[in-house]
């Protein structure tokens, strides 16, 4: 019988996913785990100790050992042989930095949120600096709220969508980094949209919104400057219960 899941808690998504030699993506890829990936965050980036670390991640010391030193490895195998590095899965629940008030939404509500910009969708995902959140009861609006982001980045933007239980996003313009991001989270993506903010929602209940898929962001700080390429199916992670959090096993 395989052991129960241990979450090990991560703060924040990445902002970047892929990784590439040479500027070409190689068909063996090197997964980097969520997990491992924090790990160098909070030992190489921030200067934790292995002590520490493991506070921050709910874990042993020795776990964190065993975590990072696997974490290593990969990157060295990227550096040195040039296979693409992706990140991606993990045994994890994210607990957002960012603690922001949000109602609850109710058993059988789905929630859509919109990028929000002076009663507009937002045309830049990483820049958002506010969201709405629209419960939806019976493809009815039964509940609306503004939520403030401060527009920290689409890693940190997407984790403070998953703690608000955002079943759907609509926005204007987002990058591979933020769709990459939003994917992980559990999040369906309606983007390529402007106009009135409940305008849309409402548009969107009606089966009438118009949108582009393929909707990107055009701005000097590109989402992902990197060329990457999404493979539905790439990865499968179970949920399993960890508190009032999913802890993500793949």
């Amino acid at each position: 019988m395989p052991r129960p899941c241990r979450c090990r808690t991560i703060r924040r998504f990445p902002d970047h996913w892929v990784f590439y030699c040479d500027e070409r993506e190689t068909e063996d890829q090197i997964i980097l785990n969520l997990d491992e990936y924090e790990t160098i965050r909070l030992l190489d980036l921030e200067g934790l100790t292995q002590e520490e670390c493991a506070d921050r991640m709910g874990v042993a010391r020795t776990t964190v050992t065993a975590i990072y030193e696997n974490a290593r490895r990969k990157l060295a195998r990227h550096l040195v042989e040039g296979e693409t590095l992706r990140i991606s899965g993990g045994a994890y629940q994210l607990v957002s930095e960012e603690k922001v008030n949000i109602e609850k939404k109710g058993q059988n509500n789905m929630r859509i949120a919109v990028t929000y910009e002076n009663g507009m969708i937002g045309q830049h995902f990483g820049h958002t600096e506010e969201f709405k959140l629209y419960d939806i009861e019976n493809d009815r609006i039964v509940r609306e709220q503004l939520i403030s982001s401060n527009g920290q980045g689409h890693g940190m933007l997407a984790g403070i969508l998953k703690e608000a239980q955002v079943d759907l996003l609509i926005c204007g313009g987002i990058g591979m980094g933020a769709r990459n991001a939003l994917a992980e989270a559990g999040i369906d993506l309606v983007p390529g949209t402007d106009g009135p903010a409940d305008k849309t929602v409402s548009a969107y209940l009606q089966g009438t919104l118009v949108y582009d898929p393929e909707g990107s962001c055009h701005h000097h700080d590109h989402e992902g400057d990197h060329c990457h390429h999404e493979h539905e199916g790439d990865h499968c992670h179970h949920e399993n219960g960890c508190g009032d959090h999913h802890c993500h096993e793949s």
